[in-house]
């Protein structure tokens, strides 16, 4: 297992899936809590480009996702050429947090412990599939048969702590 966390610098908060229109707006698919989040930032990271794009206005399309306008962008044809863009923001341009609390590409790529200090690999994924959140866990080392991963809910019993650099569940949560 690897020492340094592999934890994400810029979170995904949506992706274009197309233009709206003539005028050069895209509608947005959302992977945050909805357009109200994504209006507190005023100009978002493309992933896998150097492209910076300042928002002009956001709105819902009351389908889930939203209608953004960008001042880079001009018409229909470069509003096609953006679909498929994932925009981004830097960590350090979301909100603090409470204690408790974490976003969840924090935990992603945390080494994983058990409360009896055995190594037990790295959280990959965090889920919700609605009671609470779930979070995937790597093997390491992987073995020759059998899951290479397993899921551990984020509750008290399961995750007795987590910081910057390792996340401790409890050693009954290991599926072996």
């Amino acid at each position: 297992m690897t020492d340094t966390p592999v934890t994400p610098k810029d979170l995904d908060l949506a992706a274009v899936t197309g233009a709206h229109g003539v005028a050069g707006e895209v509608r947005l698919k959302l992977f945050g809590e909805g357009v109200d989040a994504l209006a507190k930032h005023k100009s978002f990271k493309t992933k896998g480009s150097d492209l910076t794009l300042t928002l002009k206005k956001i709105r819902s399309d009351n389908k889930g996702g939203a209608i953004a306008r960008f001042a880079e962008v001009s018409g229909r044809g470069a509003a096609e050429k953006l679909r498929g863009t994932v925009l981004c923001v830097p960590r350090d341009a979301l909100p603090s947090l409470d204690d408790g609390e974490y976003y969840f590409m924090d935990l992603i790529g945390l080494a994983v412990f058990t409360d009896t200090g055995d190594a037990v690999g790295r959280a990959v994924d965090v889920q919700n599939f609605g009671a609470t959140d779930i979070i995937e866990i790597a093997k390491d080392p992987v073995p020759a048969k059998g899951m290479k991963s397993f899921m551990v809910p984020m509750t008290k019993d399961a995750v007795i702590e987590w910081d910057a650099e390792k996340l401790v569940i409890a050693a009954n949560f290991v599926d072996e």
